[in-house]
């Protein structure tokens, strides 16, 4: 089986519950959906965004899948969204045949994050969300934003499933 490209990032810091990335900018093709929860999300979501890498672009090309998959899950809007493989910058991604899906460089940024095993669910998600909020406070590391959810694993994966919560942070270097 083929090696999946994972998103680059540094390690900045390690804490026990916690460590502190440094993400430089990467190509994303992006849905925004009005679900509000992991459960509303997840199937359509990802349904969406597979069907633009699996050749639902204007060239008809299959684009490889890499992890992680970014879920920002929140009462208004949520979005998922693809990293596209390193060898893609905006000038060479094929245009997604569904206008709903928006390719765009993420920003660089620096983040926490904490890592949990198993499947995820909203109930999952939002107690590592909490730990990860707990364990900044108490560390005195400012954060802003949303807490968002990465996934790693195909669904078909039952065994060392990994799943992170990451939230930007203000650090300074």
């Amino acid at each position: 089986m083929a090696k999946t490209e994972t998103q680059n990032y540094k390690v900045i810091k390690k804490e026990k519950d916690f460590e502190i990335r440094h993400y430089p900018p990467a190509m994303m093709a992006t849905i925004v959906m009005d679900a509000k929860s992991y459960k509303e999300l997840s199937s359509p979501g990802f349904r969406k965004l597979a069907s633009f890498i699996f050749g639902g672009n204007q060239s008809e090309k299959k684009i490889a899948m890499t992890t992680p998959v970014h879920m920002d899950i929140n009462n208004s809007q949520s979005s998922m969204s693809f990293v596209m493989p390193s060898e893609y910058s905006k000038d060479n991604l094929p245009k997604p045949n569904n206008k709903d899906i928006k390719i765009e460089s993420s920003p660089e940024e620096f983040v926490a994050a904490i890592q949990f095993s198993g499947y995820a669910n909203d109930a999952q998600i939002k107690k590592y969300s909490t730990k990860l909020e707990n364990a900044l406070k108490q560390n005195n590391i400012e954060y802003y934003g949303n807490f968002r959810f990465l996934a790693y694993n195909a669904p078909y994966q039952f065994l060392n499933r990994k799943n992170e919560i990451i939230v930007s942070v203000r650090w300074e270097q």
